[in-house]
């Protein structure tokens, strides 16, 4: 981390609109915090009322370890003197201010453009970060695979990370001299305002479909907190949308920044055109160039054209950033290969863990495969999530393929088997003959691949680039494409 030098409270507290102060401003501040178990003297505590536990709790623990000021939005009591109370109106707002003027405004010092929708985001932001890199430029990311500083790599825990650890990322790219920097935006993190004080010049929608209700708890709560991602622009921005999706244009009704549109079916700004989608990449016609890339897809047509359309935004060269896209590949755990070279079995780990991102992986493998092959999909739900997908994941798989193994991912505090027998009260009554259950993920991945014969393509969804399985509170060691290139190597 790098260094900071301590700021006056009153440096920090600049244009955020305090509703009231008690006591001086006029004090060093060399740590802006959130968690109790940081607190100290010259730190400012913050307490957020977060989704499980509100941070005014822990008043009386910063105040033990001699804690400088306190952003409040209710008054505690039993305050020494001594200590200065903020209080405003939304403490986790606040919080995203705070930590970007102790940073110095770091996302003011670059191009910041974050990417929002329910599938696509991470393909999109690697996609920018790999683009601009190969311009040229010195870029940083924010994902939810993993962070980039430059060509430093930074270990990722979320997809979004805490308006703190956000700025301080930006601060380091910032000196590492960096131009552009590309971030995904969940929609917890928009809710919960871990992107408050962030100055976007752009904003992409990719999609929106049912997911995260278990947080959101309605589908007009999801699109609403995609929606508040738009509404905070600045008419210096660029809004991207997907118009195909029908709910693109509802994220730009009330947003400051200049609106473009893309599509692959109807008019708007940015336009393409799917000539041929093979399993050795797309030809698609982009604003009248032809195109080749190696991603594939009509999913990853709509991450190309996006990607193409934000570096014409960012006033990039049309030809040269479409010889840079022609050479990208997917971001890992994207619809990525493994192949059994002796079998001539195809193997293909994909992070779909939502029906709609599960059923356009497999429209695609349908679309691809040959005459006779057959489509096996190995899919599981995690736990602690919503519950809602369990049913419609499972139905999905049976449509598009011919045999489908259900299992386990990541089932955190529940029980695998518990979350399998939800999943498979979507099983059609016509299909419970080509459906097994196996719990072990390794097995069921194993077994797959020893039902799959020379032609055949078999799906892992649902974990993608993950490197871990979640059982009551661990992460254990595991990774869906080594188990698949342990089994063809027999």
């Amino acid at each position: 981390m790098m260094e900071q030098t301590s700021k006056t409270l009153t440096s920090l507290l600049r244009g955020l609109k305090p509703l009231q102060v008690l006591g001086s401003t006029d004090i060093a501040i060399n740590e802006v915090i959130f968690d109790s178990r940081k607190a100290g003297p010259n730190k400012v505590f913050v307490a957020v009322k977060g989704v499980q536990v509100d941070g005014h709790q822990f008043i009386p623990q910063t105040l033990q370890a001699g804690i400088s000021a306190l952003v409040v939005e209710t008054i505690p009591e039993n305050v020494p003197d001594q200590v200065t109370i903020v209080q405003v109106a939304n403490s986790a707002q606040a919080l995203g201010f705070l930590a970007s003027a102790f940073y110095e405004h770091p996302s003011h010092q670059l191009t910041l453009v974050g990417v929002t929708g329910t599938n696509g985001k991470t393909t999109t932001v690697t996609l920018l970060y790999d683009l601009f890199s190969g311009l040229g430029y010195k870029c940083g990311l924010l994902s939810t695979v993993e962070n980039r500083i430059a060509s430093q790599v930074i270990a990722s825990t979320h997809t979004t990370p805490d308006a703190v650890a956000i700025n301080a990322l930006l601060a380091q790219m910032v000196e590492a001299g960096c131009e552009y920097a590309f971030m995904e935006v969940s929609s917890h993190a928009v809710d919960q305002g871990r992107i408050a004080g962030l100055d976007f010049k752009g904003a992409i929608f990719t999609n929106i479909t049912h997911d995260h209700l278990d947080y959101h708890l309605t589908f007009d709560n999801y699109i609403r907190a995609k929606k508040s991602f738009f509404d905070q622009l600045s008419k210096r921005a660029f809004a991207l949308v997907n118009i195909d999706d029908k709910r693109g244009m509802v994220m730009t009704q009330n947003t400051a920044a200049s609106v473009n549109r893309y599509s692959l079916r109807q008019m708007a700004e940015f336009r393409a055109r799917i000539i041929e989608n093979s399993l050795t990449g797309l030809h698609l016609d982009i604003d009248n160039q032809d195109f080749y890339g190696r991603l594939i897809g009509e999913f990853n047509a709509y991450n190309l054209l996006a990607v193409y359309a934000t570096a014409v935004l960012l006033e990039q060269d049309k030809v040269e950033t479409l010889t840079q896209l022609s050479r990208l590949k997917a971001a890992e755990g994207r619809f990525d290969y493994v192949m059994d070279q002796k079998r001539q079995v195809t193997a293909i780990v994909d992070y779909a863990h939502t029906p709609d991102a599960l059923e356009k992986v497999l429209e695609t493998i349908q679309a691809l495969r040959k005459a006779d092959a057959k489509v096996l999909t190995v899919v599981g739900c995690g736990g602690d999530r919503d519950r809602t997908k369990r049913p419609t994941m499972a139905k999905v798989a049976c449509q598009y393929s011919d045999q489908v193994i259900l299992t386990s991912d990541n089932p955190r505090s529940e029980e695998p088997e518990a979350i399998i027998r939800e999943m498979e009260a979507g099983v059609p009554a016509g299909s419970r003959r080509q459906v097994l259950s196996i719990t072990d993920r390794k097995e069921a991945i194993r077994t797959a691949c020893r039902l799959a014969q020379s032609g055949d393509v078999v799906l892992v969804a649902g974990k993608g680039h993950e490197k871990y399985q979640e059982i009551k509170g661990v992460k254990h060691p595991f990774d869906d494409k080594e188990i698949l290139k342990e089994e063809f190597s027999h």
